[in-house]
């Protein structure tokens, strides 16, 4: 796990459109994962911000988690 959580550093044009209270919901979020080890990605980030701001339905925020998830078990797999 990083020492800190940099998201919104790392990628601020991802929160450039969110209002404060959207970017404090989208740093919780992304914040609950990180304390049980899991570093986000950017397109963790984009997709969870898109989500946020209203850019993606529900149905396509779960597809594309899963698509990443899928993506991460073969990599993972492969390299065993």
């Amino acid at each position: 796990m990083a020492e800190a959580f940099t998201v919104e550093q790392q990628w601020p044009e991802l929160f450039a459109q969110l209002d404060a209270a959207q970017r404090d919901n989208v740093r919780q979020t992304l914040a609950a994962g990180w304390h049980e080890g899991l570093t986000p990605t950017r397109e963790d980030v984009e997709n969870v911000t898109d989500y946020v701001r209203g850019a993606i339905e529900w149905d396509e925020y779960t597809r594309r988690a899963d698509t990443a998830a899928r993506r991460v078990a073969d990599v993972a797999a492969a390299g065993e």
